[in-house]
């Protein structure tokens, strides 16, 4: 096993030179943000990852979950890491002060998420829920109701879920069956049954507040005819103290390949009456609340994946450093460490180019998440808006994917004993397979990108968005250290908006070629964006090498990194432009009686 360290430094440079701390601590909510408040709570968080939640990730991966008589019992520790990580705030960091958080930024929030997901992902993902689900009360939720289930939700006295799926429903919501039916004292009962629900059960907080889909008797058919309810585990008695149990069952836990520590949970509503449920926003209209929770919980997983992937890359590099095996093969010397073959050198900057690309760009988005809430101007806080639902599917869809492949990558230097349980890695790759599919496979994500957030609008702001993208390429050109990468950075733009145009000129006949080549653009424009941000990261660090605060040997690294992605990842774009436009038509014509 290989100690964590937390990667401040990098996280330090992104946040002061590329992602807008600054910009965001001037904004109306945000003044009590400064450097030196970063610096601590970052701080904190490295050290109670790395000595609370680090020491339990392999542990709780080997022991994982168990159902007795309807009881999810979690692994050893996972309740003391809970009552400390409650006990110092850490569910609230990002939450508004006004229900009991802490009211920072969500930019200086992503990274302490990070942390977390790095060192135990399984244990993160319980609070995790509390803050997507925050997210939607705020919203959506009554006074009445914020003053009795918000609060509770911040402080992370109580967990949260978020309950959509059904079994004859999978990802397509339309066909949820799940019923509501009204009482006279305005609250209602519910029945049916929710899987894969994330610590749907458990002996953690004494409470439990399920986010639950729903039809209404007189519900429309489809997904506008979906409202959401509140049902917590245990209802409350006259002084709001969970009391009498509510009529929802655990009857399963799935046996996943990993993230054992966390239940998933099978919940059965109604069996013995009906559950008491009240009813959130207004009626039929519950997707689109439910959409806040899942927004908030898509990018926590594109986070989540740079987090498994930092973490694997640890592992991997602490690895190649120490074990030794054959020859140089350079230089013939023996008793060298495998970090000596060119191979293993590239396995592990790959590793770290595209861990650093997805950090600079979620990193970058928690930003954008900041302006569009706190900024002003409502004109530059809807462009904000609007790059972060743009961006959101590749925050998750790309991220993950990216974070798939570097673990993967992890296991190869690890070799032979990367498929060996005891030394750790494998516990990555499994965590992170399972990234890519929650929260909506990437599939679903790229038909997003597509259908709601490019075609909808006629790629609006996805030019928009490139058009800003093109005023780092001059940046380049009269950078003495990076004027090599102009040209190609041109050619990434160039690629982006040729798959763009093709994307947005196809007329309704084309549709299924266009939908063929949906996740080929994700790839497309997460590959871009990765990009862009390096190049953006690498500008600073040609800035800041003159500077006697930075180390002038780290700034060169980052140059030196952008240099090897462009030369490395930035390439596969021009294959992901040529699959967009070209695979779709042989795809369709294809007849699947012979596959």
């Amino acid at each position: 096993m290989y100690a964590y360290q937390a990667p401040l430094r990098d996280m330090q440079f992104i946040l002061h030179t590329i992602a807008g701390l600054e910009e965001i601590a001037s904004l109306p909510n945000c003044e009590d943000v400064s450097a030196e408040l970063v610096s601590a709570v970052l701080e904190e968080a490295g050290k109670f990852a790395a000595g609370v939640l680090a020491p339990l990730n392999q542990s709780g991966d080997r022991q994982g979950c168990r159902l007795e008589q309807g009881v999810v019992h979690t692994p050893e520790g996972w309740q003391a890491a809970y009552d400390q990580f409650r006990d110092a705030g850490w569910v609230g960091l990002a939450l508004p002060q006004e229900y009991g958080g802490q009211g920072l930024p969500k930019l200086v929030s992503t990274p302490v998420w990070e942390m977390w997901f790095s060192t135990n992902m399984a244990f993160a993902m319980l609070p995790q829920l509390n803050v997507s689900q925050a997210e939607a009360l705020q919203i959506a939720a009554s006074l009445e109701q914020k003053q009795t289930w918000l609060t509770k939700v911040v402080s992370g006295e109580w967990a949260s879920t978020m309950n959509l799926t059904e079994p004859q429903a999978g990802s397509d919501l339309a066909a949820t069956r799940t019923r509501a039916v009204p009482e006279a004292d305005g609250t209602y009962k519910l029945f049916g049954q929710k899987i894969f629900i994330s610590y749907g059960e458990h002996e953690l907080t004494p409470n439990i507040v399920h986010l639950v889909l729903a039809r209404l008797p007189d519900a429309p058919a489809g997904v506008k005819g979906l409202s959401l309810f509140i049902v917590p585990k245990y209802l409350l008695d006259a002084e709001g103290k969970p009391s009498t149990r509510n009529d929802v069952r655990c009857i399963a836990i799935e046996h996943k390949m990993g993230i054992h520590g966390s239940p998933t949970c099978t919940l059965s509503y109604g069996d013995e009456g009906g559950a008491i449920g009240y009813l959130v926003g207004e009626a039929n209209r519950g997707l689109a609340t439910m959409f806040i929770m899942m927004n908030e919980a898509r990018f926590g997983v594109g986070v989540q994946g740079v987090g498994l992937a930092e973490r694997a890359y640890q592992y991997a590099l602490n690895y190649a450093r120490t074990r030794v095996q054959g020859r140089d093969a350079i230089t013939g010397e023996s008793g060298q460490p495998i970090l000596c073959h060119p191979d293993v050198q590239r396995a592990i900057l790959s590793m770290r180019a595209r861990v650093m690309a997805m950090r600079s760009l979620l990193y970058t988005a928690a930003g954008w998440f900041d302006l569009a809430h706190h900024h002003p101007d409502p004109v530059i806080a809807d462009q904000y808006r609007r790059y972060v639902d743009l961006l959101m599917p590749v925050a998750k869809g790309w991220c993950t994917e990216v974070g798939n492949e570097v673990c993967d990558d992890a296991i190869q230097v690890f070799g032979g004993m990367g498929f060996v349980e005891e030394t750790g890695i494998a516990q990555y790759f499994r965590d992170a397979r399972i990234i890519t599919i929650y929260e909506g496979t990437t599939g679903i994500q790229a038909n997003d990108l597509i259908g709601r957030k490019i075609l909808r609008e006629q790629g609006a702001t996805l030019y928009e968005l490139i058009a800003e993208m093109q005023q780092t390429e001059p940046a380049l050109a009269h950078s003495a250290a990076l004027t090599q990468l102009a040209l190609p950075f041109k050619t990434l733009l160039t690629d982006l908006k040729t798959a763009s145009d093709w994307i947005v000129n196809q007329d309704q006949a084309q549709q299924a070629q266009v939908l063929a080549a949906a996740t080929p653009f994700l790839y497309l424009l997460g590959t871009v964006c990765g990009a862009w941000q390096l190049a953006r990261l690498a500008l600073a660090a040609a800035t800041k090498q003159a500077d006697s605060s930075f180390d002038p040997a780290y700034c060169q690294s980052l140059i030196e990194l952008t240099q090897f992605y462009f030369h490395s990842f930035g390439v596969q774009a021009s294959a992901y432009a040529a699959t967009v436009r070209q695979a779709g038509e042989s795809l369709i014509a294809f007849d699947f009686a012979q596959a």
